[in-house]
Protein backbone atom coordinates (compact mmCIF):
# COMPACT_ATOMS: atom_id res chain seq x y z
CA UNK A 1 0.00 0.00 0.00
CA UNK A 2 2.91 2.53 0.88
CA UNK A 3 1.81 6.13 1.72
CA UNK A 4 -1.26 5.41 -0.04
CA UNK A 5 -5.11 5.48 2.76
CA UNK A 6 -6.15 3.03 4.15
CA UNK A 7 -9.73 2.94 2.24
CA UNK A 8 -7.99 3.20 -1.10
CA UNK A 9 -7.91 -0.95 -1.47
CA UNK A 10 -11.28 -1.23 0.45
CA UNK A 11 -14.42 -1.91 -1.37
CA UNK A 12 -17.47 -0.55 -0.86
CA UNK A 13 -19.27 -3.83 -0.84
CA UNK A 14 -17.29 -4.90 2.44
CA UNK A 15 -17.63 -1.52 4.55
CA UNK A 16 -20.00 -2.64 6.78
CA UNK A 17 -20.80 -5.39 9.60
CA UNK A 18 -20.73 -9.28 8.23
CA UNK A 19 -24.17 -9.68 8.76
CA UNK A 20 -25.72 -6.65 6.45
CA UNK A 21 -24.04 -8.28 3.54
CA UNK A 22 -26.48 -10.68 4.23
CA UNK A 23 -29.70 -8.85 4.89
CA UNK A 24 -30.73 -8.71 1.17
CA UNK A 25 -31.32 -11.94 1.40
CA UNK A 26 -33.88 -12.02 4.82
CA UNK A 27 -36.11 -8.94 3.93
CA UNK A 28 -39.11 -8.77 2.29
CA UNK A 29 -39.29 -7.82 -1.39
CA UNK A 30 -39.84 -4.34 -1.38
CA UNK A 31 -40.18 -1.19 -3.82
CA UNK A 32 -39.26 1.56 -0.93
CA UNK A 33 -37.07 0.99 2.24
CA UNK A 34 -36.79 4.24 5.04
CA UNK A 35 -34.27 3.74 7.59
CA UNK A 36 -33.26 6.76 9.98
CA UNK A 37 -30.37 7.24 12.99
CA UNK A 38 -31.05 8.73 15.76
CA UNK A 39 -29.40 9.35 19.66
CA UNK A 40 -31.71 8.14 22.43
CA UNK A 41 -29.87 9.37 25.44
CA UNK A 42 -28.32 12.39 26.64
CA UNK A 43 -24.98 12.59 27.10
CA UNK A 44 -23.16 10.14 29.41
CA UNK A 45 -22.00 11.63 32.61
CA UNK A 46 -20.75 9.59 35.77
CA UNK A 47 -21.28 5.55 36.36
CA UNK A 48 -22.75 4.90 33.02
CA UNK A 49 -25.86 7.68 33.50
CA UNK A 50 -27.09 9.67 31.22
CA UNK A 51 -27.91 13.42 31.82
CA UNK A 52 -31.10 13.85 31.67
CA UNK A 53 -31.52 17.56 32.70
CA UNK A 54 -29.68 18.35 29.64
CA UNK A 55 -29.81 16.51 26.90
CA UNK A 56 -28.88 18.89 24.35
CA UNK A 57 -26.19 17.54 21.40
CA UNK A 58 -24.07 18.66 18.56
CA UNK A 59 -24.83 16.89 15.27
CA UNK A 60 -21.36 16.87 13.38
CA UNK A 61 -19.75 14.66 11.29
CA UNK A 62 -21.96 13.65 8.29
CA UNK A 63 -20.14 15.73 5.67
CA UNK A 64 -16.78 13.51 5.81
CA UNK A 65 -18.80 10.73 5.67
CA UNK A 66 -20.58 11.59 2.66
CA UNK A 67 -17.61 12.82 0.74
CA UNK A 68 -15.04 9.85 1.69
CA UNK A 69 -17.57 7.27 1.58
CA UNK A 70 -21.05 7.98 -0.74
CA UNK A 71 -19.83 10.65 -3.38
CA UNK A 72 -17.17 8.23 -4.56
CA UNK A 73 -17.54 6.62 -8.34
CA UNK A 74 -17.37 2.73 -7.24
CA UNK A 75 -16.15 0.05 -9.97
CA UNK A 76 -16.67 -3.24 -10.73
CA UNK A 77 -12.80 -3.54 -10.26
CA UNK A 78 -13.85 -3.55 -6.41
CA UNK A 79 -16.75 -5.51 -6.72
CA UNK A 80 -14.37 -8.51 -8.18
CA UNK A 81 -12.38 -8.05 -5.08
CA UNK A 82 -15.19 -8.41 -2.77
CA UNK A 83 -16.15 -11.05 -4.31
CA UNK A 84 -12.97 -12.90 -3.82
CA UNK A 85 -13.14 -11.62 -0.17
CA UNK A 86 -17.01 -13.14 0.74
CA UNK A 87 -16.18 -16.38 -1.57
CA UNK A 88 -13.72 -17.30 2.01
CA UNK A 89 -16.04 -15.44 4.27
CA UNK A 90 -18.61 -18.02 5.99
CA UNK A 91 -17.68 -20.02 9.32
CA UNK A 92 -16.40 -22.17 10.34
CA UNK A 93 -14.70 -22.98 7.00
CA UNK A 94 -14.09 -20.15 5.61
CA UNK A 95 -16.59 -21.44 2.61
CA UNK A 96 -18.96 -18.55 0.52
CA UNK A 97 -20.82 -15.75 2.68
CA UNK A 98 -24.16 -13.95 0.84
CA UNK A 99 -24.02 -10.78 -0.38
CA UNK A 100 -25.54 -8.64 -3.17
CA UNK A 101 -23.01 -9.02 -6.26
CA UNK A 102 -26.14 -8.03 -8.25
CA UNK A 103 -26.79 -5.14 -7.09
CA UNK A 104 -23.64 -3.62 -6.75
CA UNK A 105 -22.54 -4.82 -10.15
CA UNK A 106 -26.08 -3.18 -11.74
CA UNK A 107 -25.62 0.26 -9.64
CA UNK A 108 -22.38 0.55 -11.15
CA UNK A 109 -23.33 0.16 -14.38
CA UNK A 110 -26.83 1.76 -14.33
CA UNK A 111 -26.09 4.75 -11.68
CA UNK A 112 -22.39 5.22 -12.97
CA UNK A 113 -21.00 3.82 -9.74
CA UNK A 114 -22.43 5.52 -7.06
CA UNK A 115 -24.34 3.98 -4.32
CA UNK A 116 -28.34 4.13 -5.10
CA UNK A 117 -29.56 5.49 -2.26
CA UNK A 118 -31.18 9.02 -1.04
CA UNK A 119 -29.57 10.60 2.27
CA UNK A 120 -31.45 13.63 4.38
CA UNK A 121 -29.33 15.07 7.14
CA UNK A 122 -29.64 17.33 9.91
CA UNK A 123 -27.40 20.64 8.37
CA UNK A 124 -23.99 20.17 10.18
CA UNK A 125 -23.58 21.57 13.93
CA UNK A 126 -27.53 21.52 14.36
CA UNK A 127 -28.28 21.66 18.21
CA UNK A 128 -31.10 19.12 19.03
CA UNK A 129 -32.37 16.72 22.05
CA UNK A 130 -32.09 13.29 21.91
CA UNK A 131 -34.56 11.48 20.12
CA UNK A 132 -34.51 13.98 17.28
CA UNK A 133 -33.56 11.86 13.97
CA UNK A 134 -30.47 13.34 12.59
CA UNK A 135 -30.28 11.40 9.06
CA UNK A 136 -32.86 9.73 7.02
CA UNK A 137 -31.62 7.08 4.64
CA UNK A 138 -34.20 5.95 1.51
CA UNK A 139 -33.96 3.22 -1.30
CA UNK A 140 -36.17 2.17 -3.59
CA UNK A 141 -37.53 -0.64 -6.30
CA UNK A 142 -34.97 -3.05 -6.92
CA UNK A 143 -32.58 -1.58 -4.48
CA UNK A 144 -34.89 -0.95 -1.15
CA UNK A 145 -32.53 -3.57 0.42
CA UNK A 146 -29.68 -1.90 0.34
CA UNK A 147 -31.37 1.15 2.56
CA UNK A 148 -29.06 -0.33 5.59
CA UNK A 149 -26.30 -1.51 3.79
CA UNK A 150 -24.61 1.75 4.58
CA UNK A 151 -25.84 2.06 8.28
CA UNK A 152 -22.37 1.13 9.55
CA UNK A 153 -20.39 4.11 8.26
CA UNK A 154 -23.42 6.57 8.94
CA UNK A 155 -23.66 5.62 12.67
CA UNK A 156 -19.72 6.62 13.18
CA UNK A 157 -21.10 10.04 13.16
CA UNK A 158 -21.87 9.48 16.59
CA UNK A 159 -17.95 9.72 17.59
CA UNK A 160 -17.49 13.45 15.98
CA UNK A 161 -21.05 14.20 17.65
CA UNK A 162 -19.67 13.12 20.96
CA UNK A 163 -16.40 14.98 20.46
CA UNK A 164 -18.06 18.14 19.81
CA UNK A 165 -21.31 17.30 22.50
CA UNK A 166 -18.25 16.62 25.24
CA UNK A 167 -16.16 19.96 24.20
CA UNK A 168 -19.31 22.03 24.35
CA UNK A 169 -20.39 20.83 27.58
CA UNK A 170 -17.13 21.45 28.87
CA UNK A 171 -17.26 25.13 27.72
CA UNK A 172 -19.97 25.84 29.34
CA UNK A 173 -18.34 24.56 32.67
CA UNK A 174 -15.20 27.22 31.96
CA UNK A 175 -18.24 30.00 30.84
CA UNK A 176 -19.57 29.51 34.21
CA UNK A 177 -16.54 30.29 36.07
CA UNK A 178 -15.48 33.55 33.19
CA UNK A 179 -18.94 34.97 34.01
CA UNK A 180 -18.42 34.57 37.71
CA UNK A 181 -14.96 35.88 37.78
CA UNK A 182 -14.03 37.84 34.54
CA UNK A 183 -14.47 41.36 33.62
CA UNK A 184 -16.66 41.54 30.30
CA UNK A 185 -13.74 42.83 28.05
CA UNK A 186 -11.54 39.81 28.45
CA UNK A 187 -14.25 37.00 27.43
CA UNK A 188 -13.39 37.26 24.08
CA UNK A 189 -10.31 34.60 25.99
CA UNK A 190 -13.10 31.99 26.79
CA UNK A 191 -12.40 30.37 22.98
CA UNK A 192 -8.92 29.73 24.01
CA UNK A 193 -9.43 28.14 27.56
CA UNK A 194 -9.90 24.12 26.56
CA UNK A 195 -7.04 23.09 23.97
CA UNK A 196 -7.10 20.04 22.02
CA UNK A 197 -4.07 17.65 23.52
CA UNK A 198 -5.42 14.77 22.02
CA UNK A 199 -3.46 13.68 18.20
CA UNK A 200 -1.14 11.32 19.70
CA UNK A 201 -3.16 9.41 22.03
CA UNK A 202 -5.52 8.98 18.87
CA UNK A 203 -6.61 5.51 17.25
CA UNK A 204 -5.57 6.94 13.95
CA UNK A 205 -5.24 9.85 11.38
CA UNK A 206 -8.55 9.84 10.70
CA UNK A 207 -9.93 10.16 14.29
CA UNK A 208 -7.90 13.24 14.89
CA UNK A 209 -9.24 15.17 12.36
CA UNK A 210 -12.81 14.38 12.80
CA UNK A 211 -12.44 14.83 16.77
CA UNK A 212 -9.97 17.01 16.47
CA UNK A 213 -12.43 19.23 14.43
CA UNK A 214 -15.65 18.20 16.21
CA UNK A 215 -13.86 20.47 19.09
CA UNK A 216 -12.78 23.09 16.63
CA UNK A 217 -16.45 24.16 16.47
CA UNK A 218 -16.35 25.33 19.95
CA UNK A 219 -12.87 26.53 20.69
CA UNK A 220 -10.11 27.65 18.70
CA UNK A 221 -6.83 26.04 20.68
CA UNK A 222 -5.93 23.36 18.76
CA UNK A 223 -2.06 21.13 18.90
CA UNK A 224 -4.08 18.63 16.34
CA UNK A 225 -2.66 20.12 13.23
CA UNK A 226 -3.70 17.31 11.49
CA UNK A 227 -8.00 18.57 12.30
CA UNK A 228 -6.50 22.65 12.34
CA UNK A 229 -5.00 21.76 8.53
CA UNK A 230 -8.53 19.88 7.69
CA UNK A 231 -11.02 22.39 8.53
CA UNK A 232 -9.02 25.24 7.71
CA UNK A 233 -8.13 24.03 3.79
CA UNK A 234 -11.14 21.77 3.33
CA UNK A 235 -13.95 23.11 5.23
CA UNK A 236 -13.55 26.63 5.67
CA UNK A 237 -12.14 28.25 2.13
CA UNK A 238 -8.50 28.73 3.79
CA UNK A 239 -9.46 30.41 6.53
CA UNK A 240 -7.41 30.12 10.17
CA UNK A 241 -9.71 27.58 12.70
CA UNK A 242 -7.48 26.68 15.17
CA UNK A 243 -4.26 28.18 16.72
CA UNK A 244 -1.49 27.32 18.97
CA UNK A 245 2.08 29.09 20.84
CA UNK A 246 5.32 27.54 20.74
CA UNK A 247 5.37 25.06 24.15
CA UNK A 248 8.30 22.99 25.65
CA UNK A 249 8.14 19.61 26.53
CA UNK A 250 10.14 17.86 28.84
CA UNK A 251 12.73 16.78 26.67
CA UNK A 252 13.25 20.50 25.51
CA UNK A 253 13.49 21.33 29.31
CA UNK A 254 15.82 17.98 30.48
CA UNK A 255 18.30 18.59 26.86
CA UNK A 256 19.68 21.90 29.21
CA UNK A 257 21.94 22.01 31.58
CA UNK A 258 19.20 23.97 33.70
CA UNK A 259 15.48 24.29 33.64
CA UNK A 260 16.14 28.38 33.88
CA UNK A 261 18.54 28.48 30.30
CA UNK A 262 15.80 26.51 29.06
CA UNK A 263 13.70 29.33 29.63
CA UNK A 264 15.79 31.47 28.75
CA UNK A 265 16.05 30.45 25.44
CA UNK A 266 12.57 30.36 25.18
CA UNK A 267 12.03 34.06 26.16
CA UNK A 268 15.37 34.88 23.54
CA UNK A 269 13.20 32.90 20.57
CA UNK A 270 9.51 33.63 21.85
CA UNK A 271 9.28 36.30 24.50
CA UNK A 272 7.63 38.67 22.39
CA UNK A 273 4.49 37.00 22.53
CA UNK A 274 2.96 33.92 24.16
CA UNK A 275 5.49 31.09 25.13
CA UNK A 276 4.56 27.92 27.62
CA UNK A 277 6.99 26.25 29.61
CA UNK A 278 6.32 23.11 31.31
CA UNK A 279 7.69 23.15 34.89
CA UNK A 280 8.02 19.39 36.13
CA UNK A 281 10.91 17.80 34.76
CA UNK A 282 12.63 17.25 38.28
CA UNK A 283 10.55 19.43 40.62
CA UNK A 284 7.70 21.15 39.95
CA UNK A 285 7.65 23.42 43.74
CA UNK A 286 11.26 24.12 43.35
CA UNK A 287 11.43 25.30 39.73
CA UNK A 288 8.29 27.46 40.41
CA UNK A 289 10.33 28.99 43.24
CA UNK A 290 13.46 29.16 41.68
CA UNK A 291 12.86 30.07 38.20
CA UNK A 292 10.17 32.02 37.81
CA UNK A 293 11.64 34.68 39.52
CA UNK A 294 14.40 34.57 36.54
CA UNK A 295 12.22 34.43 33.97
CA UNK A 296 10.41 37.38 34.87
CA UNK A 297 14.14 38.74 35.82
CA UNK A 298 14.71 38.19 32.03
CA UNK A 299 11.69 39.00 30.58
CA UNK A 300 11.82 42.57 31.91
CA UNK A 301 16.15 42.86 31.09
CA UNK A 302 15.31 41.87 27.34
CA UNK A 303 12.60 44.85 27.82
CA UNK A 304 10.21 41.84 26.66
CA UNK A 305 6.79 44.02 27.60
CA UNK A 306 4.60 41.70 25.75
CA UNK A 307 6.10 38.37 26.70
CA UNK A 308 3.56 36.13 28.32
CA UNK A 309 4.37 32.99 29.83
CA UNK A 310 2.25 29.87 30.28
CA UNK A 311 3.39 27.40 32.99
CA UNK A 312 2.11 24.21 32.96
CA UNK A 313 2.32 21.37 35.28
CA UNK A 314 2.28 17.97 34.05
CA UNK A 315 2.33 15.16 37.49
CA UNK A 316 1.17 15.29 40.69
CA UNK A 317 -2.72 16.32 41.89
CA UNK A 318 -4.26 18.94 39.50
CA UNK A 319 -5.74 21.37 41.85
CA UNK A 320 -3.03 21.76 43.96
CA UNK A 321 -0.62 21.37 40.82
CA UNK A 322 -2.98 24.29 39.64
CA UNK A 323 -3.15 26.16 42.70
CA UNK A 324 0.80 26.25 43.45
CA UNK A 325 1.57 27.35 40.14
CA UNK A 326 -1.18 30.32 40.37
CA UNK A 327 0.46 31.74 43.78
CA UNK A 328 4.15 31.15 43.03
CA UNK A 329 3.64 32.97 39.55
CA UNK A 330 1.96 35.98 41.86
CA UNK A 331 5.32 35.95 43.88
CA UNK A 332 7.10 36.14 40.75
CA UNK A 333 5.10 38.41 38.25
CA UNK A 334 2.45 40.04 40.49
CA UNK A 335 -1.39 40.47 40.22
CA UNK A 336 -3.66 43.05 39.62
CA UNK A 337 -7.47 42.92 40.69
CA UNK A 338 -10.47 43.09 38.37
CA UNK A 339 -14.02 44.62 38.83
CA UNK A 340 -14.79 41.82 39.82
CA UNK A 341 -12.76 41.54 42.51
CA UNK A 342 -10.42 38.52 41.40
CA UNK A 343 -6.38 38.25 40.62
CA UNK A 344 -5.18 38.06 37.52
CA UNK A 345 -1.75 36.91 37.00
CA UNK A 346 0.49 39.71 35.02
CA UNK A 347 2.35 38.35 31.76
CA UNK A 348 1.48 35.03 33.05
CA UNK A 349 -0.64 32.31 33.49
CA UNK A 350 -1.32 28.02 33.97
CA UNK A 351 -2.41 25.58 31.38
CA UNK A 352 -2.90 22.30 33.74
CA UNK A 353 -2.86 19.30 30.72
CA UNK A 354 -2.75 16.46 32.85
CA UNK A 355 -5.36 14.16 34.11
CA UNK A 356 -7.93 16.63 33.02
CA UNK A 357 -11.89 15.66 32.34
CA UNK A 358 -14.72 17.40 32.66
CA UNK A 359 -15.23 16.73 36.01
CA UNK A 360 -11.45 17.54 37.14
CA UNK A 361 -12.18 20.64 35.01
CA UNK A 362 -14.68 21.70 36.96
CA UNK A 363 -13.11 20.94 40.42
CA UNK A 364 -9.99 23.30 39.28
CA UNK A 365 -12.54 25.88 38.58
CA UNK A 366 -14.18 25.66 41.87
CA UNK A 367 -10.58 25.92 43.57
CA UNK A 368 -9.22 28.61 41.78
CA UNK A 369 -12.49 31.23 42.37
CA UNK A 370 -12.08 29.71 45.94
CA UNK A 371 -8.89 31.00 46.25
CA UNK A 372 -9.90 34.41 44.52
CA UNK A 373 -8.11 34.01 41.01
CA UNK A 374 -9.64 34.82 37.90
CA UNK A 375 -10.34 31.83 35.80
CA UNK A 376 -9.25 34.19 33.01
CA UNK A 377 -5.39 33.17 34.33
CA UNK A 378 -5.82 29.13 33.99
CA UNK A 379 -6.36 27.46 30.75
CA UNK A 380 -6.50 23.34 30.00
CA UNK A 381 -5.31 21.29 27.87
CA UNK A 382 -7.49 17.87 27.45
CA UNK A 383 -5.72 14.61 25.08
CA UNK A 384 -8.07 11.34 26.31
CA UNK A 385 -10.56 12.84 27.59
CA UNK A 386 -11.57 14.85 24.77
CA UNK A 387 -11.24 12.26 22.14
CA UNK A 388 -10.56 8.69 23.39
CA UNK A 389 -12.72 8.25 26.31
CA UNK A 390 -16.34 8.30 24.11
CA UNK A 391 -18.17 6.06 22.61
CA UNK A 392 -20.77 4.74 20.79
CA UNK A 393 -23.07 4.15 23.96
CA UNK A 394 -22.20 7.79 25.06
CA UNK A 395 -25.44 9.12 23.81
CA UNK A 396 -26.90 5.50 22.78
CA UNK A 397 -26.61 5.71 18.83
CA UNK A 398 -28.44 3.41 16.72
CA UNK A 399 -30.11 3.08 13.15
CA UNK A 400 -33.46 1.29 12.75
CA UNK A 401 -35.83 0.72 9.69
CA UNK A 402 -38.84 2.48 10.20
CA UNK A 403 -41.13 2.65 6.88
CA UNK A 404 -41.37 -0.50 4.38
CA UNK A 405 -43.36 0.05 1.14
CA UNK A 406 -43.70 -4.52 0.78
CA UNK A 407 -44.44 -5.29 -3.22
CA UNK A 408 -47.33 -6.14 -3.68
CA UNK A 409 -49.47 -3.43 -1.68
CA UNK A 410 -50.93 -0.06 -1.88
CA UNK A 411 -49.75 1.73 0.68
CA UNK A 412 -46.48 1.54 2.61
CA UNK A 413 -46.34 0.60 6.62
CA UNK A 414 -44.83 2.32 9.44
CA UNK A 415 -42.66 -0.19 11.59
CA UNK A 416 -40.48 0.41 14.94
CA UNK A 417 -38.72 -1.87 17.75
CA UNK A 418 -40.22 -1.80 21.28
CA UNK A 419 -38.22 -3.97 23.28
CA UNK A 420 -40.26 -4.89 26.77
CA UNK A 421 -36.88 -5.30 28.28
CA UNK A 422 -35.97 -2.21 27.60
CA UNK A 423 -38.44 0.47 26.99
CA UNK A 424 -35.77 3.17 26.01
CA UNK A 425 -34.77 1.40 23.20
CA UNK A 426 -37.86 1.76 20.85
CA UNK A 427 -37.30 3.07 17.51
CA UNK A 428 -39.64 5.97 15.45
CA UNK A 429 -41.78 4.75 13.17
CA UNK A 430 -42.39 6.00 10.10
CA UNK A 431 -40.55 8.56 7.35
CA UNK A 432 -39.92 11.24 9.51
CA UNK A 433 -39.47 14.70 9.56
CA UNK A 434 -38.01 17.67 11.92
CA UNK A 435 -39.22 21.42 12.45
CA UNK A 436 -37.57 23.88 14.38
CA UNK A 437 -40.27 25.32 16.71
CA UNK A 438 -40.10 28.78 17.88
CA UNK A 439 -38.82 28.09 21.36
CA UNK A 440 -35.99 26.44 19.01
CA UNK A 441 -36.74 23.18 19.76
CA UNK A 442 -36.17 20.61 16.54
CA UNK A 443 -39.62 18.19 17.37
CA UNK A 444 -40.75 14.86 15.42
CA UNK A 445 -43.21 14.21 13.25
CA UNK A 446 -44.21 11.61 10.77
CA UNK A 447 -45.94 11.50 7.95
CA UNK A 448 -49.58 10.50 8.33
CA UNK A 449 -51.51 7.38 7.40
CA UNK A 450 -48.59 5.10 7.40
CA UNK A 451 -46.57 6.80 4.58
CA UNK A 452 -48.98 8.61 2.59
CA UNK A 453 -50.90 11.90 2.72
CA UNK A 454 -50.25 15.26 2.84
CA UNK A 455 -46.51 15.91 5.30
CA UNK A 456 -47.32 18.08 8.63
CA UNK A 457 -43.95 19.61 7.78
CA UNK A 458 -43.45 21.35 4.63
CA UNK A 459 -39.98 20.93 2.36
CA UNK A 460 -39.38 24.47 3.64
CA UNK A 461 -39.73 23.76 7.35
CA UNK A 462 -37.67 20.27 7.40
CA UNK A 463 -34.52 20.60 9.13
CA UNK A 464 -33.77 17.49 7.66
CA UNK A 465 -31.91 18.51 3.78
CA UNK A 466 -31.17 15.87 1.34
CA UNK A 467 -27.44 15.64 1.26
CA UNK A 468 -27.10 12.92 -1.28
CA UNK A 469 -29.16 11.80 -3.76
CA UNK A 470 -28.42 8.65 -5.57
CA UNK A 471 -25.34 10.71 -6.09
CA UNK A 472 -23.40 13.74 -5.54
CA UNK A 473 -25.85 16.96 -5.73
CA UNK A 474 -25.20 19.85 -8.33
CA UNK A 475 -24.88 22.23 -5.86
CA UNK A 476 -23.19 21.46 -2.39
CA UNK A 477 -25.15 21.13 0.43
CA UNK A 478 -22.48 22.26 2.84
CA UNK A 479 -21.81 25.26 5.20
CA UNK A 480 -18.31 26.37 5.46
CA UNK A 481 -16.98 26.13 9.23
CA UNK A 482 -17.03 29.25 10.01
CA UNK A 483 -21.20 29.32 9.27
CA UNK A 484 -21.35 25.53 11.41
CA UNK A 485 -19.89 27.60 14.19
CA UNK A 486 -21.95 30.31 14.24
CA UNK A 487 -25.01 28.05 14.18
CA UNK A 488 -23.83 26.09 17.04
CA UNK A 489 -23.20 28.79 19.22
CA UNK A 490 -26.27 30.58 18.20
CA UNK A 491 -28.50 27.10 18.85
CA UNK A 492 -26.57 25.64 21.62
CA UNK A 493 -27.51 29.27 23.70
CA UNK A 494 -31.38 29.32 22.10
CA UNK A 495 -32.00 26.22 23.65
CA UNK A 496 -30.59 26.85 27.12
CA UNK A 497 -33.38 27.57 28.53
CA UNK A 498 -35.66 24.30 27.19
CA UNK A 499 -32.30 22.07 28.13
CA UNK A 500 -34.37 18.90 28.34
CA UNK A 501 -37.61 19.55 26.01
CA UNK A 502 -39.51 16.43 24.77
CA UNK A 503 -38.72 16.76 20.54
CA UNK A 504 -41.35 14.01 20.31
CA UNK A 505 -44.33 15.89 18.84
CA UNK A 506 -47.87 14.23 20.11
CA UNK A 507 -48.30 13.45 16.65
CA UNK A 508 -45.63 10.45 16.61
CA UNK A 509 -46.26 10.29 20.37
CA UNK A 510 -49.75 8.99 19.13
CA UNK A 511 -48.37 6.89 16.08
CA UNK A 512 -45.74 5.10 18.76
CA UNK A 513 -48.83 4.37 21.35
CA UNK A 514 -50.92 2.73 18.02
CA UNK A 515 -47.82 0.41 17.33
CA UNK A 516 -46.33 0.01 20.79
CA UNK A 517 -47.31 -4.08 21.73
CA UNK A 518 -49.24 -4.36 24.98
Amino acid sequence: MGGEGVFSGIPIAVLTDSYKAGHFKMYPDAEKMVAYGEFRKGFQVQNGKHDQDDTRLIFYGIRYIVETFLTKKWTQQEVDNADKFYSTHMAPFYTEYPFPKELFTKFITENEGYFPVKLEALKEGSVVHARVPVYQITAEKEYSHLCTFFETLLTMVWYPSCVATLSRRCKDVIAKGFEATVDEDNFFLLNSRLHDFGFRGCTSTEQSVLGGCAHLLNFDGTDTMSAAYYAQFMLNNGKPVGQSIPATEHSVMTSWKTETEAVKNMITHFGDGLFACVMDSYDYSEALTTVLPEAKKTLDEQNKTNGFMVIRPDSGDPVEAVLEGLQKAEVAFGVELNKKGYKVLKNCSVIQGDGINIHMLSDIIDAVIKAGYSVQSVAFGMGGGLLQKVNRDTMSFATKLSHIHIKGQDTGRDIMKAPKTDLGKFSLPGILQVRREANGVCTVYATPEQGAGTPLVSDAENEMRVVYDNGPLKESPWDDFDTVRQRVEREWKELAPNKNADPLSSQIKERIKQMRPT
